[in-house]
């Protein structure tokens, strides 16, 4: 069996899980390359669309996510992948999840506060 890397133009989801806590910590999407990369180098990898480039979470911050264990879906066309987070925060807004909003009262609200300085870890942009 292999990944199912044609029904998003040559990528896959993954979603990126705590494997301590459970906590999804993101979602984002790779190709082969980046899925070949994650596995051989022990470290999420990606595959940016906006850039169109491969890159290898925490290589600007240091903030890694050291894979623990990786499951594929009953289609072969997403992956979870459970991580070990290696610093503060994976969200390049200063959170410890990327999901650090919620829906309340009829708009989006932060639903924790910030783990880290974004400016201090990115020069002052996040």
């Amino acid at each position: 069996m292999d990944l199912n890397f044609d029904k998003l133009g040559g990528l896959v989801p993954a979603v990126i899980q705590d494997h301590r806590t459970g906590r999804v910590l993101m979602v984002g999407f790779m190709n082969r390359e980046a899925f070949q990369r994650t596995l051989s180098s022990g470290f999420a990898t990606f595959y940016s669309r906006s850039r169109g480039a491969l890159w290898m979470k925490g290589e600007t911050s240091g903030h890694r996510l050291a894979v623990r264990e990786i499951f594929t879906d009953c289609d072969a066309d997403s992956l979870l992948i459970r991580v070990e987070p290696l610093g503060p925060g994976v969200c390049h807004e200063g959170y410890a999840s990327c999901f650090y909003r919620r829906w309340q009262d009829g708009g989006w609200r932060e639903a924790e506060p910030p783990s880290y300085d974004p400016r201090a870890v990115y020069g002052g942009r996040p």
